[in-house]
């Protein structure tokens, strides 16, 4: 712990709980909600379920400004390979444009599924090698114009 003389104190927590990670992230948005028109993000959960309920896949993200931001993408191995996560981003695109979203962002790693994003029209603009190391980061945008016809 690093303290300072205004009575405040700067701490690492190895095992944070995880009501102080939302009081950051709360604080984090609220910020943001003031500098843009009170628009705070709406979150968005797609999510694929066997026939027992159990998830087996699914896409995490929000909507904010206009844009849809996937923060993950999931599919069990078990499941793969069947166009499920094309349905996943489908889905979630689909849900983004009905919320007046014109654009989508994500992250990939290389080992991922760049591949696979560029397939559903995103672009890569940016690319930071060595993250992790021997591979790439990509950052990928694509614009949402059109409600996607479905499988």
């Amino acid at each position: 712990m690093l303290e300072h003389a205004n009575g405040l104190a700067v701490t690492l927590d190895a095992t944070p709980d995880y009501r102080d990670a939302n009081t950051v992230i709360q604080g984090l948005i609220d910020f943001n909600a003031a500098h843009a028109d009170g628009a705070a993000p709406q979150e968005l959960l797609v999510t694929l379920r066997d026939v027992a309920g159990k998830v087996v896949g699914g896409l995490s993200g929000d909507t904010w400004v206009g844009w849809l931001q996937v923060h993950a993408l999931w599919v069990a191995d078990d499941v793969r390979g069947r166009g499920m996560g094309r349905a996943l981003m489908l889905e979630a695109e689909s849900e983004a444009m009905r919320r007046g979203c014109t654009q989508a962002f994500l992250e990939t790693l290389s080992f991922q599924a760049p591949a696979f994003y560029e397939k559903l029209g995103y672009t890569v603009f940016s690319r930071l090698d060595g993250f992790p190391p021997g591979g790439a980061r990509y950052a990928m945008r694509k614009t949402l114009a059109t409600v996607h016809d479905r499988p």
